[in-house]
């Protein structure tokens, strides 16, 4: 009996084929029948490059965060640039 050897692919090859069914709409036994892989492969790695995008996106509460995190963040920046303004202001009457 044969070993059998499972042939590796790289990652592009596997973003594209993931992308032919998620963003282009194919469906996974055609993309499979195109590349020449089998349909369970191909539904694999559909449901990982799914999970992938769904880890990289934020939740609403995350979001709303951020957008405050944001605001705060301007805010303390324009409060620093006047007190650099009055301190040298103050620095030049102290003269």
């Amino acid at each position: 009996m044969t070993k059998r050897t499972n042939k590796q692919y790289p990652n592009d090859f596997k973003q594209e084929a993931g992308s032919l069914v998620i963003e282009q709409g194919y469906s996974v036994v055609e993309a499979a029948a195109s590349l020449n892989i089998t349909d369970k492969l191909l539904y694999n790695w559909v449901a990982k490059f799914k999970q992938q995008n769904e880890d990289s996106a934020l939740s609403t509460d995350e979001r709303a965060e951020l957008i405050q995190l944001r605001k705060d963040k301007k805010r303390l920046e324009m409060e620093r640039e006047i007190l650099k303004k009055a301190s040298a202001f103050f620095a030049k009457e102290m003269k």
